[in-house]
């Protein structure tokens, strides 16, 4: 059986006259990842490909995708429920949703292999069609694979942001572009929208190994439709809420409203043993020196049929003091993930500088990143940095920009540097 709890790390003490409140609220989940008891899973699994068949995938790209894809239907588990969706200009199910039986199984390789490359691309369709296959599953852990190559049309953008804020809550959804062709951010927008992961998939050759990851994830969750509850008292605003590890997305704008004082963030489905930070900060009234107050309470809430259960519950306080030493203490959590989000601002203005020609701006911002992701370990995305730039200091964040950067390097960069580096237990 899965189970939950939920800790907060926060300096509670404030100056006289402060009003901003800081906390990190670690959620963990506790339990076997696969086999839950049924009561978890009251409407299964369901997994959804959402294949690129745009005429620029033509080639190499679409007979590797169809490898991969076959690969995937291979090891899908038979009490999943899955389908595929050709996508270019509008969308077609070519495999309609049913358990991974084999009979369907291979009516799926059957139709995977006869797709053929034509038309644009309008990721709009594909979401959409993938939508209404993953509401015929209420209840059900559904998780979506969408692979592009291209960038979408710009005639779409409307329409796509409409029908991403459609699927929010429906389903999860992982994005892969696969080449150097595609828009880091259009796809970003699609995976943190829909909680899911964005990365780079540079090379055809190694899109089976990817899908597989993907397709593992998603059948590891056991627990689907939990949210955080955030309440807070009278007077005061959430400024806002991310989730910080394992990977920066800002959950603010996600936010529904229960009742006036309380605000409801997704955080979609979890396996039985994993953790995610996240990082609330709350404007409240200021209090006198000595003054103590429940600047919020952070709620974990599971609904299954229609009905909430609470199971793990977190408090956030504010205490008043005069005492400097107390007061101006940062917590380490806090400060660990603020430099993280701070890293992944100075990498995306970087490049952008970088792109834009202002070398200058461009090397002092870049430098930074370094600097914070050599003081806080982060050698995952240093990596990535030393292949931008040249590391003169880590330290101080010393560097000159290379010339001659692939755009699969900067591509690289650009779509990973806003995976965190988890703090450290003290």
């Amino acid at each position: 059986m899965t189970t939950f709890r939920a800790e907060v790390f926060q300096n509670q003490y404030l100056p006289q006259g402060a009003r901003e409140v800081h906390a990190i609220v670690t959620v963990a989940s506790e339990g076997a990842a696969v086999g839950s008891p049924p009561s978890f899973l009251p409407g299964g699994k369901m997994f959804g490909i959402l294949c690129d068949v745009s005429g620029s995938m033509e080639g190499e790209k679409l007979q590797a995708a169809k490898d991969a894809m076959l690969k995937v239907i291979e090891l899908i588990p038979p009490d999943v429920h899955f389908f595929v969706i050709a996508g270019a200009t509008g969308s077609t199910v070519i495999v309609p949703p049913a358990p991974a039986i084999p009979d369907h199984k291979t009516q799926a390789v059957r139709a995977v292999k006869q797709l053929r490359a034509d038309g644009a691309t309008m990721i709009s369709t594909w979401l959409q069609k993938a939508l209404e296959q993953f509401q015929m599953m209420p209840g059900a852990v559904r998780q979506a694979l969408l692979l592009t190559d291209g960038q979408n049309d710009r005639t779409d953008a409307g329409p796509l942001a409409a029908t991403i804020a459609h699927c929010q809550g429906i389903f999860q959804c992982d994005c892969r572009g696969v080449g150097t062709d595609w828009d880091v951010q259009q796809l970003k927008a699609i995976g943190n929208s829909l909680l899911g992961t964005t990365d780079i998939i540079a090379r055809p050759a190694d899109m089976a190994s990817d899908f597989q990851a993907v397709l593992a994830s998603a059948v590891g969750k056991s627990v689907s439709d939990i949210a955080i509850r955030l309440w807070t008292p009278a007077g005061a605003k959430v400024l806002f809420c991310k989730q910080v590890s394992p990977a920066l997305v800002d959950l603010t704008g996600m936010a529904s409203s229960p009742n006036p004082r309380t605000l409801q963030y997704p955080t979609g489905a979890w396996s039985g043993n994993e953790s995610r930070d996240y990082h609330f900060a709350i404007e409240v009234n200021p209090g006198g020196v000595g003054d103590e107050m429940l600047a919020g309470r952070a709620t974990l809430v599971m609904t299954q049929n229609s009905v909430e259960t609470k199971i793990a519950e977190a408090r956030i306080l504010a205490v008043w003091t005069d005492d400097e030493a107390k007061s101006t203490r940062i917590e380490r959590h806090v400060a660990h993930y603020t430099g993280q989000a701070d890293l992944a601002e100075s990498i995306q203005a970087g490049l952008e500088a970088k792109s834009k020609g202002r070398e200058d701006e461009a090397t002092a911002l870049l430098g930074k990143a370094v600097r914070i992701a050599h003081e806080s370990g982060n050698e995952a995305t240093a990596k990535l940095l030393r292949a931008v730039v040249d590391i003169d200091d880590a330290a101080t964040g010393t560097v000159r920009l290379k010339r001659n950067v692939t755009k699969e390097d900067a591509m690289a960069l650009e779509t990973r540097s806003t995976k965190t580096k988890r703090i450290q237990k003290a």
